[in-house]
């Protein structure tokens, strides 16, 4: 008897071209998806992320003046008149000038008004260090967002990851802002040669990377890679950690980081940004309230130094953590 069903056909792409793939599969699945920014048409954006929407969608790609204010603030009124609008800050750090409409407007309108007007934008943004950009254009910005109410925060840091959580930040009802880490564009990953969304990524679901027994290890985007492969050194001298890719900052999946740690009674995050007031401070202010007693040690936190991000490579490079200060805290706090 043959087997009817087949697996769908992959094709590899890098992370930066697969944002034009994933912004095609949308505005092909949904008339009212547009997609408005920077130079994002005709020159096919900043870094070529979106080469070829433009000849393709006509009108639904529109290029902007260099007014991010003007940019969210269109996206905001077509989200109320009926559209599905993704917006483009061309870096994450250019998100300041637009602040009061990402706070104050877009996360509030469905809040303020009962329920009655819904603001379904998706505003992607490029962030993050190691690409040699400075201290304006190299922040890691998604910790600003923290504390406001009625957005969501999505961090991919694979290429399937990036494909299927930009897509279904498109579909969802709710204003979600997705970073782009600048220094994962050569990253190369697999997604289905064909539009199909068993490949879409749900938000608020982590990724267990890698499963071990001794250390829970958590990681967003180049972060999550530089903790794997700390991971392979670390089991190499018989201490086996778990990877943990939270995926989305906001929700979180606090869950599946609480699963891990009832097995490892130990936990390690690695972030990129000063520690104060970020997302994995946060992670361990809430780990450590309400499952005090599942810790054998106390929590690490391993973050960027807190000031701006150097322009120089060589303090760049030191001003994140890397694979061997990755190792070093977990050997540490193994023997604790």
């Amino acid at each position: 008897m043959t087997d009817t069903l087949t697996a769908p056909q992959l094709v590899q792409l890098n992370y930066r071209k697969v944002i034009a793939r994933a912004l095609a599969d949308e505005l092909e699945h949904d008339p009212t998806v547009v997609f408005l920014g920077e130079d994002v048409g005709e020159a096919g954006g900043a870094f070529k992320t979106t080469t070829g929407l433009k000849e393709r969608f006509g009108d639904r790609v529109r290029d902007t003046p260099i007014s991010e204010q003007a940019i969210i603030g269109t996206a905001v009124g077509a989200s109320l008149m009926g559209l599905r609008p993704v917006a483009e800050i061309m870096f994450a750090d250019f998100a300041g000038v637009c602040f009061d409409q990402l706070v104050n407007t877009l996360a509030k309108y469905r809040y303020t008004t009962g329920g009655q007007a819904r603001t379904p934008v998706t505003v992607r943004m490029c962030n993050g260090a190691g690409s040699g950009f400075g201290p304006q254009h190299s922040q890691a910005a998604e910790n600003w967002f923290l504390n406001v109410p009625g957005l969501k925060i999505v961090v991919p840091g694979t290429v399937p990851d990036l494909y299927g959580l930009l897509r279904s930040a498109i579909r969802d009802n709710d204003p979600v802002l997705v970073f782009e880490h600048k220094n994962l564009f050569a990253l190369k990953g697999e997604v289905p040669a064909e539009p199909d969304d068993a490949f879409l990524v749900p938000l608020g679901v982590a990724d267990v990377v890698r499963e071990g027994t001794d250390v829970t290890l958590v990681a967003t985007q180049q972060m999550r890679h530089h903790a794997e492969n700390a991971a392979r050194v670390l089991s190499a001298r018989g201490i086996c950690v778990e990877v943990i890719d939270p995926r989305t900052l906001v929700p979180f999946d606090f869950e599946t980081v609480t699963t891990s740690l009832r097995k490892t009674s130990r936990l390690v995050v690695v972030q990129e940004g000063p520690p104060d007031g970020s997302w994995g401070a946060s992670l361990i202010s809430s780990l450590t309230t309400q499952h005090f007693e599942l810790f054998d040690a106390p929590p690490v936190l391993l973050a960027s130094d807190p000031t701006p991000v150097p322009y120089s490579g060589v303090l760049e490079e030191a001003h994140l953590p890397d694979v061997n200060r990755i190792v070093g805290s977990v050997e540490q706090l193994v023997q604790y």
